[in-house]
């Protein structure tokens, strides 16, 4: 399921993501599940396309291919001009629409398991600040954007339910339950939210700086792997932990980033 933190502040964009992938895939041999604690889900581009990044949770792979396998068809289709953070995710999710296609995925009316989700991050040219905008493969493939220019703050997906305790005080998942056994409206579980919001950890993005944004988001990551290797429950995140940071003037700068190695 994988756990992936954006934090946007005034100095730049912070991008984090763990390492575990699960695949799920038919086989002559039956169904095959296992852990790989190596994938890249935190995206980089070159050239003109440097001050963008992306990050990837949910579903963890089309068939037998993750997200990162994909890329070099991905940047070889892309222009030589820079793109805007917004055509850039439309080209990316024009992209991946056509790979759920090509590798035999169900159509997206009729899936029911998590969806393969993009947070898209990055500068467009002279814009002061940062912008983020989120993609659901298959659902939802043209962009949403989840911060503009101005909007400063955190996102994270995935596997969110430690983060969501540690920050807004409670698991997401408790509205659900309050609104099942009560039998409450949409709008009342909004006002229930709205006055659950006083609970929340109190993180002041706006005026934090680009290292502090980074140990926020190591620490959420971090709390979240060994959550779960402290608990019962799906293991979805685990492995290194990579982390890159977009600013206006030098695009993406990997600043934690697994290598190659043999051990």
């Amino acid at each position: 399921m994988s756990l992936g933190i954006i934090v946007k502040c005034p100095e730049g964009l912070v991008l984090a993501a763990e390492s575990r992938v699960t695949i799920n895939a038919n086989t002559p041999v039956g169904q095959v599940h296992n852990n790989f604690d190596n994938a890249k889900k935190l995206l980089g581009f070159n050239g003109a396309h440097k001050h963008i990044g992306v990050i990837t949770y949910g579903l963890g792979s089309l068939q037998l291919r993750t997200a990162q396998s994909f890329m070099p068809e991905f940047e070889s289709s892309l222009p030589e001009n820079r793109l805007s953070v917004v055509e850039f995710a439309e080209q990316l999710g024009k992209f991946f629409m056509e790979q759920w296609k090509i590798e035999g995925m169900p159509a997206a009316n009729t899936w029911k398991d998590s969806p393969m989700i993009f947070l898209v991050a990055g500068f467009d040219e002279g814009e002061p600040y940062g912008k983020v905008c989120e993609l659901n493969i298959p659902h939802n493939p043209k962009p949403k954007i989840i911060r503009d220019t101005k909007d400063f703050g955190v996102n994270w997906g995935g596997q969110r339910e430690i983060v969501d305790r540690l920050i807004k005080g409670y698991d997401n998942r408790v509205l659900d339950v309050i609104q099942h056994k009560l039998g409450l409206t949409p709008e009342q579980i909004v006002e229930i939210n709205n006055e659950l919001a006083p609970l929340q950890m109190q993180i002041p993005v706006q005026i934090m700086a680009l290292q502090d944004c980074i140990d926020l988001a190591n620490f959420i990551l971090k709390t979240t792997i060994s959550g779960q290797e402290l608990s019962i429950g799906v293991r979805g995140c685990g492995g290194n932990i990579d982390v890159a940071v977009i600013t206006r003037t030098t695009g993406i700068n990997f600043i934690k980033q697994k290598e190659l190695q043999a051990k």
